[in-house]
Formats: structure tokens, sequence, C-alpha cells
């Protein structure tokens, strides 16, 4: 589904995604603008019409060009669904195969009105085609193809022998109204009838290249036919005016030739032209994937500096200022078992002051204990941080610390307290961002946190307080 169009459900050509996430077809996307004055996303409008936004806006410039889908979509395998036809291949050869497909079906380029395969052109116009006529220069009888190779004119051949002319049957019957505003084809020496102002030859000669050989083949066929004829009779003598016929067709060859030559070098230069135009795109393309890029890393920063003003909000929020400290910890059943096989260790509380330009410090819990009570107690620590006013306070850190586990039935609270050891390290000012932790390792006996006879853990929570003297 990712490679339909969103307009014309067909697999993308030139795919561009708009603001909103769908994809386009360039020239669908193109067309959408042009015939409708603020048009909106066909799909957003399918999706769900009540978020509607400014992005689902549809404009040329609010689009950019998506090389990655282009990319995968030319590399589709894909098969040509022509009867008859047994090709497959990738994508970006499909268009190559449509033009040369022996099998597709292709309009007479002679204007007969007969839809003919590709294959069975050469077979049409020597056969079928009603427009493919040829005019004896010597009796002035038109006749088709096939007929003039058999065709023995007993006329006197004419003093000034003229290239061979071909018209179509209608033309001849109004040769004198409509030749004064159309032009021959160029090949019209070799057998083409097409007639048409200068604009729709150019279109011809250049849609018509494989007719024209085709036609070319079959001229070479007769010029071999007729100086097979001569070299029989250059033993005794050979009419001048024979001789001065043949002549005339090898002019005629060496022309088409050369018009042919040139067109090769014509389309050469053009292929030259698209191949230039196409690494200005992708050139152009990597400009905007680039930048992209950068709009991308932008936005990712602008993240994480939302990210870090929300934690710091969050943070402000949950801070206390006064010494006092209560801690709700939720899902104790699950972070108990995560402490038990050991993918979390111990519980961080946020921080907290004991004043408003205080010292910094938090709580640190160890649900299946730690140290001495690992296994058998809840152990609870108290940690000293590195805090913005240190080098303003006293050290080391000399206040009393107690810890209070609350029962939720307001029964019986587990209390226990201690003052900092003023020798220890954990009390001295923060070098790194927090202390080593200090407390208590026995805080409460884990068949006393899990007995129903108390409410410390209610509803799969739990609080814990601190209060610092």
């Amino acid at each position: 589904q990712k490679y339909l169009c969103s307009n014309c459900n067909n697999i993308l050509k030139k795919a561009l995604q708009t603001l909103c996430g769908h994809r386009y077809c360039s020239a669908c996307l193109a067309w959408i603008v042009r015939n409708n004055k603020n048009a909106i996303c066909q799909k957003c409008k399918e999706e769900d019409p009540n978020t509607l936004s400014e992005e689902s806006l549809l404009a040329e410039e609010r689009a950019f060009g998506d090389a990655a889908i282009n990319k995968e979509i030319s590399e589709l395998r894909v098969h040509c669904v022509t009867l008859g036809c047994s090709w497959s291949g990738i994508m970006k050869d499909f268009e190559e195969h449509q033009s040369l497909c022996e099998y597709a079906l292709i309009p007479c380029h002679t204007g007969c009105g007969h839809v003919v395969m590709r294959r069975k052109l050469a077979d049409h116009l020597e056969n079928g085609c009603v427009n493919n006529v040829t005019v004896c220069q010597q009796c002035q009888c038109s006749l088709a193809s096939s007929e003039y190779q058999e065709h023995s004119c007993e006329g006197s051949l004419c003093k000034e022998q003229k290239p061979v002319q071909t018209e179509t049957a209608s033309e001849e019957k109004s040769h004198s109204t409509s030749s004064v505003n159309k032009d021959g084809c160029r090949f019209s020496e070799v057998g083409c009838a097409f007639r048409g102002s200068k604009e729709k030859i150019k279109e011809h000669e250049k849609s018509a290249v494989g007719a024209h050989m085709l036609l070319l083949l079959q001229h070479m066929r007769q010029l071999k036919g007729t100086l097979c004829s001569a070299a029989k009779a250059a033993q005794g003598f050979t009419p001048q005016s024979e001789l001065s016929v043949n002549k005339n067709k090898l002019h005629v060859f060496e022309n088409i030739v050369a018009v042919l030559n040139k067109e090769v070098e014509s389309s050469n230069l053009e292929i030259l032209a698209f191949r230039r135009q196409s690494e200005l795109d992708q050139n152009i393309i990597r400009g905007l994937e680039l930048k992209i890029a950068e709009l991308h890393r932008c936005l990712t920063q602008k993240d994480a500096g939302l990210s870090s003003l929300h934690k710091s909000l969050l943070f402000s929020e949950q801070a206390s200022y006064d010494g006092i400290f209560l801690w709700k910890i939720t899902d104790v059943g699950r972070k108990l078992h995560d402490s038990v096989t050991g993918r979390t260790v111990g519980l961080y509380s946020p921080a907290f002051y004991t004043a408003k330009y205080g010292y910094k410090v938090c709580l640190r819990v160890y649900l299946n204990g730690d140290g001495t009570g690992k296994g058998t107690h809840m152990s609870l620590f108290f940690v000293v941080m590195k805090g913005d006013y240190d080098a303003l306070l006293p050290w080391p850190f000399r206040h009393k610390v107690t810890f209070m586990l609350l029962d939720q039935n307001n029964r019986e609270h587990v209390i226990d307290a201690f003052r900092p050891d003023l020798t220890s390290a954990s009390f001295q000012r923060p070098v790194n961002d927090m202390n080593v932790a200090s407390g208590c390792p026995m805080f409460l006996p884990l068949s006393k946190l899990q007995s129903p006879k108390h409410a410390y853990v209610k509803e799969d929570t739990l609080f814990l307080k601190c209060i610092i003297e």
C-alpha cells in the first residue's frame, strides 16, 4: 500500500511526501493544487476528518521528494501484462521495455486507422496497409508495396528521374487542396506516406524510427534486386537510363543514412542532456536530504531540551525545602521482585533540602535488603548530595536524621534515627555528585513488611518519611 499514490491509487511516479506524511505522484500533486484552491489531503479526510490540521493543506512547495521510496519502487520486480509477452525485470527498466515490446498494440503511422502488434507492423505495411501506396514514375500507376516489387512497367523511362513518392489514398483525391499546407515525411523516398505540418512531421519522425527502418530495409531489398539485374546486363551493354536510375537510388540511400545518423546524434545529445538533468536533480535531492537530516538533528536537540525542562519542572514540584520529606513508592510488589532477582539493586528518592539554601540530600532504599540485611530486611539509607550552596554551609553534616515507615492505618509506624558520624566520609562536603550512603541496613524485617497485621503496604504502595532536625 505504501507504493500507491494517495490520489490515483496507482504505483507512485516521482513520489512526493507531504507534511502530513502521505505520498503523491509529482504529477498528481501538481494537478490537485492547480485545480483546487486550498486543497486538503484526501487521505487525511478518510482517516480522521476531526484531526485535520494545517499539515493536511497541500502545496507543491510544502512537499519533498521521497528518494527512499522512489529507490524501493525502482527495484520492485515486475512483469509485462501484454498478452503473449513473457518479459520480467525491475521497475526502472519497465518503461524502456514498453517502448520496445513486440506484443504491444500500436497505431499504424501511415494513418490508415489500423492498430497492430509492433512485431507485425512490417507485414501490415507490406500486405495490408491501404495507405502504403507507391506511385510508379513511368506509368503513374498506384500500387501496394507487395505489388510494386513484381510490377514491370511497359512505359518509357522519363528523361529526368525523380525520387519515388508515396501518397495516401485520401491525399491522392484531395492533393490540389491539401498540398499547399502539408509537407511530406523525409522518408517518403522509401515509402512513408505521412503528410502534415512541420510540427506533426517532427513528432512523426521521432515516434516512427522503427517503421522507417523497416521501409529502409524494404527499399534496400528493391535496390539490391535492381543492381543484380544491372550486373547481368553489364556483359553486353547497359542502357544509360538504367545506370542513371541506379545512381539516383544510391543517392537517395546515402541521404537516408545521413538523416538517420543525424537523428541518432540528436538522440544521443538528448540522452546526454537528460543524464545531466538527472545528475542536477540528484544533487538537489541530496541537498534536501541533508537539510532534512539537519532539521531532524535540531528537533532531536529540542526534544532533549524539553525533556530536561520537564525533569526540572517535575523536580521543582516534588522538592521539599524544610528538611521533611515524604516519599511515595508505588508498584511495591514488582519492585520487590526486581530487587530479589537482582534486576534492580536499589531505588533513589527525588532530592530534597534541609532549608531553602541548605544541604541537598536524598534517600536510598533496598526493598530486599543490603549488606547485613540482604534477603531478610528492608534497608534504608541517607545520602548527602553535592548542592549549589555547599561553599556557604558548615561541614561535616551534623543534623539528626529520623526515618519513618508509615502504617497506613495510623497504628504502628516504624521509626529509626541516627546522628551522623562526623569522621565518616558520608557526611563530609561532597566531591562527587553524591557521597556514600549511610543509614539502617536492618530497618525492617521483610516478614513484618508483608504481614497482614500491618498496613505498611496498601494497594501496592508504601510511604517513607525522613525528618532532618
